[in-house]
């Protein structure tokens, strides 16, 4: 790729212009806020200006309702000779790209999976896409060179290509996304309600759940109504789940209560199967970053080990919640007395970390960079800091003729066959 255009200079758009400029692409900047495209060029995402000739890819970086006027509009001028979108939500522009653009075998949907609660171009970095997911939900009629420029594109930024049905797409990141927007706002609504002290009060918990509510609300409300029915569909199972929940605990609140026993096994039923869910999400369990590597140290059980440890690893730029307790054995049996504490961390962080602990005496082992199946998609030579041509080359040669079906494929890119 050569040349390339961002049409919607906020977060997303700048930081694909910056990811992607640092690899000699020139970048021409595009937004309906001159002010806006002129601050993303003085950071080095580009030029604020119209190309001269067609660029080799478009990226439609608008809310969801906007994308299909906007590709329309970029077609109808021949702005470029491809065109993808980074809109969260896949289906709606879809059908407007099938219904409106003229050359709809051009355009890819696409949707990284990575933003920031801060918005606008001075927001964006070029690393934002570095180890993140990037969706890409071809249509029955995308072409080739399309679907290929959009991987050139996921590439550049470092990201790691997954395949999915646009229709699935917004059905799953209505789970993982849209929803828990929601649930921050109207827990962080509500401490305006409360009494006058209560911000006083929040705890890194409270903020942990509410960090994202501080998002853009123009933006959200229309990324909401763009996903409205399988957002709908979440809430009508979260309020079955609050329709079980509030019984219990008015079962509860009175004191000798014949109901207090089945409102407890309820109460707890929620609480386990939150904690089995949180399981299913990668590197929950076992602390880790995806594309990185284990590191293992044998900690002495002995009063204050684990905090010298923890210390040790603070040196190295290792938080405390990289580290997980694998196995602890019985006190007591000098053999088998202690710990094995497993740190999940970026490969190159893991070398740093196994230089401090080795210098400080500590009995640590590096298990080596994750087998490509622990992080789906990711082959050990596709880690940020490769070339991202051989990057690009590797991912359109795995399994090249496996169906889609519809399910979520971060283990294969493909030029052939689309979904149907």
């Amino acid at each position: 790729m050569r040349t390339m255009a961002v049409i919607g200079t906020g977060l997303i758009g700048t930081s694909v212009a910056l990811a992607v400029s640092r690899h000699d692409v020139t970048v021409f900047l595009a937004d309906r806020d001159p002010a806006a495209a002129r601050t993303a060029a003085a950071l080095g995402a580009g030029i604020a200006d119209v190309p001269g000739e067609p660029v080799d890819l478009a990226v439609i970086a608008v809310p969801p309702s906007q994308v299909g006027a906007v590709l329309a509009e970029a077609q109808e001028r021949g702005l470029a000779a491809t065109y993808t979108d980074v809109a969260s939500v896949k289906a709606g522009p879809e059908r407007a790209a099938l219904s409106r653009a003229p050359d709809p075998h051009r355009y890819i949907g696409g949707h990284p999976l990575a933003g920031r609660e801060r918005s606008g171009p001075l927001a964006a970095r070029a690393d934002l896409f570095r180890g993140r997911n990037w969706v890409l939900t071809p249509s029955r009629l995308t072409s080739d060179d399309a679907f290929d420029r959009a991987l050139e594109l996921v590439a550049l930024c470092e990201a790691v290509p997954v395949v999915m049905h646009s229709r699935d797409h917004d059905a799953a990141v209505a789970v993982t996304s849209h929803v828990p927007h929601l649930m921050a706002s109207l827990m962080a609504a509500r401490l305006r309600e409360g009494p006058a002290d209560l911000p006083s009060l929040a705890g890194q918990g409270l903020r942990d759940a509410t960090r994202i509510a501080g998002g853009d609300s123009r933006l959200w409300g229309d990324i909401l109504q763009a996903n409205a029915p399988a957002i709908a569909g979440v809430l009508k199972d979260l309020h079955t789940d609050l329709s079980r929940l509030v019984p219990a605990l008015d079962a509860l609140a009175r004191p000798g209560g014949s109901g207090r026993d089945h409102g407890m096994r309820t109460l707890v039923d929620l609480l386990d199967r939150g904690i089995s869910g949180l399981a299913e999400i990668p590197d929950t369990r076992h602390g880790g970053a995806p594309g990185g590597s284990r590191v293992r140290v044998a900690v002495a059980d002995r009063p204050g080990e684990l905090a010298r440890l923890l210390a040790a690893a603070a040196e190295a730029g290792v938080a405390a919640d990289d580290a997980c307790v694998e196995s602890v054995g019985p006190a007591g049996v000098p053999a088998l007395s202690g710990f094995a504490v497993r740190f999940g961390v970026p490969a190159r962080t893991a070398d740093r970390l196994v230089a401090v602990l080795d210098a400080g005496g500590w009995d640590v082992v590096r298990e080596g960079d994750r087998d490509p199946e622990d992080t789906p998609g990711r082959d050990p030579e596709d880690m940020p800091g490769r070339d991202p041509d051989d990057a690009l080359d590797r991912a359109r040669a795995r399994d090249r003729d496996r169906d889609l079906d519809g399910v979520l494929l971060a283990d294969t890119v493909r030029s052939g066959r689309r979904p149907q």
